[in-house]
C-alpha cells in the first residue's frame, strides 16, 4: 500500500513537472498555434462526450427535467452544445479583454501570450460549470449558434480568397516558366474537377422520374458562376489570374454538393439516401477539417508579419545582431515594448467564438432531428440552405474583388 501510495505520488509530480514544462516552453511565437491546439482539444471533447455522455446525463435531474425522458440523441446534442458554449464563453472573454491592445507594453499583451497553466484550468472550469446551467440557456445558445455559425462561414470566405490571391502572388512573383506552367497545370486540374463533380450532382440528385427543380436550379446556378468567375478574371479591364478562380470553382462545388448531400433522407431528389450514414460521415469530418483549416491559417496569417514568418538572416528575424551593453540592452528592451502588436488580439480570439459555435452546430446537425441510427449529422434544410447562401456569398465576394479596384480606382483593395 506505501510502494503504490509513493509511486502513484511519483507519477504525479512528474506529470506536474511534464505539463508545467510544455506550458512553460509555449512563447510569443508558439502562442497562437496553442490557441489552435486548445480549439482542437475542444472538437475531440465535444465528439467523445456525444459518444458516452448520453447515460449519464440522463440520471442529472437538472438537465433531465422532462416527464418522459427524451432519446438519447437529446442528451447527445445537449453536451456538445455545454462543450461549445464553455469553449465560446472562454475565447469571447479573451476577445472583449484584449480589445484596443495596441504595444506590447500593455499588460494584456503578456495575458494572451502567457500564463497557460492558469488559462487551460480556466478552460476546463468553464466546460465543466456549463453542464450545471439550465436547459433554457442552452436553448438560447443554440439559437444564437446558427447566427454565429453564419458569420464564421463568411470570415472562412474571406480567409479563402485571402490565401487564394497570396497563393497567386506568390507564384507569379517567382517569374518563372515551371511556375507559370505549375499555375496552368493546377488551374487546369480544378477545373476539369469542377465539371466533373457538376455532371456527378446531376447524376445523384436530379434523378429521373421526379420533380427536382430546385436542385437542378442549385447546380445550375454553381455552374453560371464557374464561368463568370473565368470570364471577369480573365477580361483584359481586370486583368485577373485564372488560378484564383479555378479554386473558387472547386469550393463553390463542394458547397453544392455538401448542401444537396445535407438534405433529408426522405426527400425524394435525395440520391444518396442508400449511404446515408457514409455521406453524413464524410460531410461531417470535411467540415470539421475546413474549420480547423480556417482557425489555423487565421493564427497563422494572423502573425504573417511577425519575425515567425521572416527568413533567418533577415533583421527581422534578429539574426546576425551584436550582442549589446546592459545599458543599451536595456534600452533595447523599452524600444521592443513599446512596439505596436503585429494583429487584433480581439479579432483573433472572436474567430475562435464564431470556429465554436460553428463545430457544435456541424456535430449537431444544426440542431436538427436525428435519425433512427443517432448518427446521423449535418442533415437538413437549416444545413442545405447555409451552404447555399455561402456558396452564393463565395462567389459575390470573389466577384467584387475583382471589380472593386476598377470602380474605385482612388481607393486601396
Amino acid at each position: 500500500m506505501w510502494a503504490a501510495s509513493c509511486l502513484a505520488s511519483c507519477c504525479a509530480a512528474c506529470a506536474c513537472d511534464a505539463c508545467r514544462t510544455v506550458v512553460s516552453g509555449i512563447s510569443r511565437r508558439s502562442a497562437r498555434i496553442a490557441y489552435c491546439g486548445l480549439f482542437a482539444l475542444s472538437l475531440f471533447v465535444s465528439w467523445m462526450l456525444r459518444e458516452v455522455a448520453a447515460p449519464l446525463m440522463e440520471k442529472l435531474p437538472w438537465i433531465n427535467t422532462f416527464h418522459h425522458t427524451p432519446s438519447r440523441e437529446w442528451f447527445e446534442t445537449d453536451a456538445v452544445l455545454r462543450v461549445s458554449l464553455g469553449n465560446f464563453l472562454f475565447f469571447t472573454i479573451f476577445a472583449v479583454l484584449m480589445v484596443g491592445v495596441k504595444t506590447q507594453r500593455d499588460p494584456r499583451d503578456g495575458l494572451h501570450h502567457g500564463g497557460w497553466m492558469m488559462k487551460i484550468i480556466c478552460w476546463c472550469l468553464l466546460v465543466i460549470f456549463m453542464f450545471f446551467l439550465p436547459n433554457e440557456i442552452i436553448n438560447l445558445y443554440e439559437t444564437i449558434s446558427k447566427f454565429g455559425s453564419g458569420l464564421f462561414l463568411l470570415v472562412q470566405v474571406v480567409l479563402l480568397l485571402d490565401f487564394v490571391h497570396r497563393w497567386n502572388d506568390t507564384w507569379v512573383g517567382y517569374d518563372e516558366r515551371f511556375w507559370y506552367i505549375a499555375l496552368f497545370v493546377v488551374s487546369l486540374f480544378c477545373y476539369l474537377a469542377s465539371f466533373v463533380f457538376s455532371g456527378l450532382l446531376f447524376h445523384w440528385f436530379t434523378p429521373s422520374g421526379h420533380d427536382c427543380g430546385l436542385n437542378t436550379f442549385f447546380i445550375v446556378m454553381t455552374l453560371i458562376s464557374v464561368f463568370v468567375f473565368a470570364i471577369v478574371a480573365l477580361h483584359p479591364a481586370v486583368n485577373g489570374s485564372i488560378l484564383p478562380a479555378s479554386v473558387l470553382s472547386v469550393y463553390c462545388t463542394y458547397l453544392c454538393y455538401s448542401a444537396l448531400s445535407s438534405e433529408p433522407r426522405d426527400y425524394e431528389c435525395n440520391g444518396l439516401h442508400k449511404h446515408s450514414k457514409a455521406v453524413s460521415t464524410g460531410t461531417l469530418t470535411l467540415g470539421l477539417c475546413t474549420t480547423v483549416l480556417s482557425v489555423v491559417y487565421s493564427a497563422v496569417r494572423a502573425g504573417s508579419s511577425t519575425t515567425l514568418l521572416s527568413p533567418p538572416g533577415s533583421p527581422r528575424a534578429g539574426a546576425g545582431k551584436p550582442l549589446l551593453p546592459l545599458d543599451k540592452a536595456d534600452e533595447h528592451e523599452e524600444k521592443e515594448k513599446s512596439k505596436p502588436v503585429s494583429y487584433s488580439y480581439s479579432f483573433f480570439h472572436l474567430i475562435f467564438s464564431l470556429a465554436s459555435m460553428y463545430s457544435a452546430m456541424l456535430l449537431t446537425g444544426w440542431s436538427t432531428s436525428v435519425g433512427a441510427s443517432g448518427k446521423l449529422v449535418d442533415v437538413g434544410w437549416p444545413s442545405v440552405w447555409v451552404r447555399i447562401i455561402t456558396g452564393w456569398v463565395t462567389a459575390a465576394l470573389y466577384i467584387w474583388s475583382l471589380i472593386a479596384p476598377i470602380m474605385f480606382p482612388e481607393r486601396e483593395f
